[in-house]
């Protein structure tokens, strides 16, 4: 169990979190959630030890380990990838390394002896002789391969390098397990393997996460950080949010009866105020005016943004056609003889591992990059607009937002360029920012103003709910099942790829799958299944061969 204590955070004059008291318990999984800015991450660094609180104390049950996921995926560069993952149970490394240290003497003495038994003991009784297994299991659910599991981590690619520290954070089976943000560069397979080592795990477990599916599957209550205070719910995120809409119409409706008893009392006590007779009732009913206290209604901090891409013509019949498309980067074939047709009305998921090759296959579509043989055409009627993985390219200018945006807008007034920004909550002072200094999310939020000013009939997102808080992920996801065009789309959200798209596409070795389905569908039938492992024993085939 570990449990925060009147924590009470102060940065300056703003005070982050007051007199926060909140306890939890072993068995649950609790979901922290909250506002850009609420205080969600910093919570977790003060449970963690790693930032001191103005005042309260941070209480953890004797003999407990805990265990965060670290955010600096470049930390263990040099180390071996196993190494990097069972130093994640500090003390069981640390036998380990001293009993190989006593094992290697050349004068082993009986002191030795008697010391090598203490720590044999100690070991067997922390599992260790399965540590190996343990640490590749988790590598190998989390997507990373028996071949790279002695390599050194930095020669990893980042996202596997953020598995590495996932799967140290859950290595040893912790007491309590911090996680912020654990799905973030995740593959969809990888996020799945989460949830589920998460709903099977027996202890305690404390995350923040944007990602509402995740938050539905594994957590037993969650934390609502609000006006400096935090909230605990039971349930799971859907629960949550009906509970707290529930509690607000209740309290309204508390409201509304106090409001029409002190009208009823005002009356009575104006009319007979002045009346010999009816004096004493009329002191009575002060009295009890006096008693009434209407409920504190604050409405959340939360701010959504409004998002809603309107094309400006009707897009054809005629929309995509791929043919035998293929590309080469740096010597690996990312794309290989691809061919598709897009039709009105597709809404188009690409999932799958293989990120690159969805990230190549986007810019070659909107002709940023020359694919090696093939073919794409774009229907006359369409027009298209990108939203890339990395849009940072974007923002190395010294404009302000209101003159970023409307360089795109095809309506040069400004107070149609201000009315796109305030949709994204731009508003005011926030327009006169300069794009080079804006923060991830921010950068997002202009990305989507951009492509709603556009009245493009096509939209292309390459990863868009990266950096986005859970509000305005839900107003992204509304918007994109809301738009009449045609969208192409790679995202690691379950319930954006869920509610938006009716059409799948993944990328496998020897070929692809393209599946007019939902995903859940998609992802629940044995033909995707079997077509699965026919790919994996062709790739394997080739192996062989080539040997």
């Amino acid at each position: 169990m570990i449990s925060a204590n009147n924590i009470t955070l102060r940065l300056g004059k703003k005070a982050l979190f007051e007199d926060v008291n909140i306890k939890f318990t072993e068995g649950n999984c609790y979901g922290i959630i909250g506002a850009n800015g609420a205080g969600k991450s910093t919570f977790l660094r003060i449970l963690s030890g790693q930032l001191e609180p103005t005042n309260g104390t941070v209480t953890i049950t004797p003999g407990q380990r805990l265990s965060v996921l670290e955010q600096d995926q470049n930390k263990y560069d040099d180390q071996i990838v196993m190494d990097a993952v069972m130093q994640g149970n500090a003390r069981l490394f640390e036998i380990m390394k001293e009993k190989d240290a006593i094992y290697a003497k050349t004068d082993f003495t009986d002191e030795d002896g008697e010391k090598a038994a203490e720590l044999e003991a100690e070991f067997a009784e922390m599992n260790g002789w399965e540590a190996e297994s343990d640490a590749a299991s988790l590598l190998n659910g989390l997507g990373i391969e028996e071949d790279r599991h002695y390599a050194v981590v930095g020669t990893l690619p980042g996202a596997d390098k953020v598995k590495v520290l996932l799967a140290r954070a859950l290595f040893g089976s912790p007491d309590i397990l911090l996680l912020d943000e654990p799905t973030n560069h995740l593959d969809l397979a990888a996020i799945d393997w989460l949830e589920e080592w998460l709903i099977n795990f027996d202890n305690t477990v404390i995350v923040v996460s944007h990602d509402r599916y995740f938050l539905n599957k594994v957590c037993t209550a969650i934390a609502d950080v609000d006006y400096n205070k935090i909230q605990l719910y039971s349930g799971n995120y859907d629960f949550w949010y009906e509970s707290s809409q529930l509690m607000i119409r209740q309290m309204k409706e508390a409201n509304r009866k106090k409001e029409e008893k002190i009208k009823e009392l005002q009356e009575f006590i104006q009319r007979f105020s002045a009346n010999a007779s009816k004096s004493k009732q009329a002191t009575s009913r002060k009295r009890a005016l006096e008693k009434i206290q209407l409920e504190e209604i604050r409405p959340s901090s939360r701010k959504y943004p409004y998002i809603d891409f309107r094309p400006d013509r009707e897009i054809g019949n005629d929309v995509l056609t791929v043919e035998n498309l293929s590309k080469t980067v740096n010597g690996v074939k990312v794309l290989d003889n691809i061919s598709f047709t897009l039709n009105h009305g597709d809404k188009v998921a690409f999932v799958g591992a293989d990120e690159f090759a969805k990230t190549t296959l986007f810019q070659i579509l909107m002709g940023e990059l020359e694919p090696d043989s093939g073919t794409y055409k774009w229907g006359v009627t369409t027009t298209q607009s990108y939203f890339p993985k990395d849009n940072n390219y974007e923002f190395q200018s010294d404009l302000r937002i209101y003159d970023w945006l409307q360089q795109y807008s095809p309506i040069k007034d400004i107070t149609y360029v201000r009315g796109f920004l305030g949709r994204m909550l731009f508003a005011g002072e926030d327009g006169e920012k300069k794009v080079r200094v804006l923060s991830g999310g921010e950068k997002v939020r202009c990305m989507l103003s951009k492509m709603m000013i556009s009245g493009s009939n096509v939209l292309i997102f390459d990863e868009p709910t990266n950096h986005l808080d859970m509000e305005s992920i839900t107003a992204l996801n509304q918007g994109m099942m809301k738009f009449p065009g045609v969208i192409l789309f790679a995202c690691r959200d379950h319930q954006l790829v869920q509610t938006t798209a009716n059409r799948i596409i993944e990328f496998l070795p020897g070929g692809m799958i393209d599946k007019m389905t939902t995903y859940d569908e998609y992802l629940a039938s044995d033909e995707m299944a079997m077509k699965r492992q026919v790919y994996t024993l062709a790739e394997t085939d080739d192996e062989e061969t080539e040997e």
